[in-house]
């Protein structure tokens, strides 16, 4: 009966893990929309690169809390050496409806109106009737940092973190920045290395279980036959060993004398 139950237990973890596995395979697979990888080593901006500015600007009353808003910003500047601005707009030069020719001018021109180095990234991003674009510029020196595919990582994110209406504007921003700092300063690794690893320390871990169990269940058979064997000398009349086995008996309960008698 015990030995069945044992069985069973292994078997329910043995399920269990696979369905974890099978779970952990389909996220990799089938998981949010895929961004862009990071293949390069980087190294942060020395310090004292930036004249640090404010971090953002907004002409749409978007940020409400500005703690929120900078969490992220501030943590990807300490992360890259780059200080991000990020300036939030409708319209470019009173039209609503600009081209990305005009967006990107916009862009240029404003980096170096605001800024007086070469570490900035100067982020716009404009919104009007829900439909929104965005451009990028930056520094020189920021651009050790900030190549095309750090900036693509970083658009990926906002791009994710757009449509997750769970997010407020504030949170929209800083944990995009957030996230995309540390995949920039991060060299991704395969998600297929990670799931094999899951797997192996699974197996592992079902390997072990099963040992002990085995092990358990060999202890508890030895132990079982042990009792057999005492409680069937313990019943058995002593006219019936011969004059060896009772002095042998006799010896051994002399040698490991009962509880009563120590007392």
């Amino acid at each position: 009966m015990g030995c069945g139950c044992g069985f069973i237990i292994i078997l329910l973890i043995v399920l269990i893990l696979v369905l974890i596995i099978g779970a952990f395979v389909a996220s990799v697979i089938t998981g949010p929309a895929e961004v862009t990888k990071s293949t390069i080593n980087r190294q942060p901006l020395p310090a004292g690169s930036v004249n640090e500015t404010e971090y953002y600007r907004d002409e749409l009353g978007w940020i409400k809390n500005q703690t929120k808003m900078e969490e992220g910003l501030k943590y990807f500047y300490q992360k890259t050496g780059v200080q991000p601005y990020v300036v939030i707009i409708d319209n470019i030069n009173g039209s609503y409806n600009p081209t990305e020719s005009e967006l990107d001018s916009y862009a240029n021109a404003l980096y170096d109106q605001l800024f007086t180095d070469e570490a900035h990234l100067l982020f716009v991003f404009y919104e009007y009737n829900d439909f929104y674009m965005d451009r990028y510029v930056a520094g020189t020196q920021a651009k050790t940092v900030i190549d095309r595919e750090a900036a693509d990582i970083l658009l990926d994110y906002i791009d994710r973190n757009y449509y997750d209406s769970n997010l407020t504007d504030e949170e929209f921003f800083s944990n995009a920045f957030r996230d995309a700092a540390d995949r920039i300063m991060t060299v991704t690794r395969s998600p297929w290395i990670a799931a094999m690893t899951t797997i192996g320390i699974v197996f592992a871990v079902v390997i072990l279980a099963i040992l002990l169990f085995v092990w358990w269940r060999h202890a508890k058979k030895q132990k079982n036959l042990e009792d057999k064997r005492t409680a069937e000398i313990l019943s058995t009349p002593l006219e019936k060993f011969d004059d060896v086995e009772i002095e042998d008996l006799a010896k051994k309960y002399q040698d490991n004398p009962s509880d009563q008698d120590k007392n």
